[in-house]
């Protein structure tokens, strides 16, 4: 029976280590979380994650050449709330006959559950299908493993040229680098897209939305830049979209004039400062549409419209179907879930 854990102690994050591991899928992923701990820290809040290194080996060689120790053994139990993460292996063949591959997967079919989340990086996900844990969901691997991926899990649907697919609690990336993007990810899903941001800042790394849609997340868009004052301002709109945010407003919270953070925003990000608080917005309507029974004027109003009316002309910047036709189109995907 699974333990479930403290909420102060935050979300367990196991990362399952194998020889000759890819040593960016954990050490990348690891340290976005470790970031996003140092922020809730500053906050005076409880860490958002608690990390957890495990293996069956006493000892693994990675792929830069160092051999880590220190690590626990597999855990008898995995906690309810628990994030397996499945890292990549190089240089080797992936047919898992190993006498430790065999115990992993023995370990991943005993003990695994669908109410636990699976995070797979590059290769991770080959093990992942190889144990079973697939099934029929939606997932990828590198691009250099792909027919391999199918032919271990033929039932799965394999998505090419995507840097991480999410499907309900399955989520797997293209490997290498893209582990980062999924642990942003995953970190704007726990924490809040703010602190995601403030960590691809910190790490100094782009931000993107998901393997599957080329553009990026309007919560994201536009942070590819270091000006700190333009930053302050970002984070102030993300944080409270639907607040009355004037260019004066906004111009204090930079310590800039007005008239110099209008130049500055436009030369950092591309965009102008009224455009930037309408795709915010417009990302908090499109999630309300999603996730709440709210009908269009408590939508509107909630993402800080001042009608309906309102949301929708400006929905037409950004979206090609009404607001209407968004929600019945994720009500129709939704029944077709079921």
């Amino acid at each position: 029976m699974a333990i479930s854990t403290s909420i102060d102690a935050g979300i367990p994050v196991y990362f399952l280590l194998r020889e000759s591991l890819l040593t960016l899928d954990v050490i990348g992923p690891a340290e976005v979380l470790r970031y996003a701990n140092r922020f809730a820290e500053q906050s005076g809040r409880a860490p958002y994650f608690d990390l957890h290194f495990i293996s069956v080996h006493r000892e693994v060689a990675t792929s830069v050449g160092l051999t880590i120790t220190g690590f626990e053994d597999l855990p008898e139990h995995l906690p309810d709330d628990a994030m397996l993460v499945l890292s990549g292996c190089v240089g080797r063949d992936d047919d898992f006959s190993s006498v430790a591959d065999q115990q992993v997967v023995a370990w991943l079919r005993r003990h695994f559950a669908p109410r636990q989340k699976l995070v797979c990086i590059c290769t991770g996900t080959l093990l992942a299908g190889y144990a079973g844990l697939l099934g029929q969901r939606k997932c990828t691997t590198h691009h250099s493993h792909i027919k391999e991926l199918r032919g271990i899990a033929p039932a799965a649907e394999v998505l090419e040229n995507r840097i991480f697919v999410e499907d309900g609690d399955l989520y797997t990336s293209a490997g290498v680098t893209t582990g980062i993007d999924l642990a942003l990810h995953l970190v704007a899903q726990v924490a809040g897209h703010a602190c995601s941001a403030s960590v691809a800042r910190s790490l100094v790394v782009y931000m993107r939305r998901t393997g599957g849609d080329p553009q990026l997340s309007p919560w994201l868009v536009a942070r590819n830049h270091l000006h700190p004052a333009v930053h302050r301002v970002q984070n102030a709109v993300i944080k409270d979209p639907a607040n009355d945010w004037s260019v004066a407003r906004l111009a204090e919270i930079a310590c800039t004039s007005e008239r110099h953070l209008t130049r500055l925003f436009r030369e950092h990000t591309g965009d102008s400062l009224v455009d930037y608080i309408h795709r915010i917005r417009i990302a908090l309507a499109r999630d309300l549409l999603a996730q709440s029974p709210f009908d269009m004027e408590h939508v509107a109003e909630k993402a800080g419209f001042h009608s309906s009316r309102q949301l929708r002309r400006v929905w037409k910047k950004f979206e090609t179907h009404p607001p209407s036709a968004h929600r019945e189109q994720l009500a129709a995907n939704a029944a077709q879930a079921t």
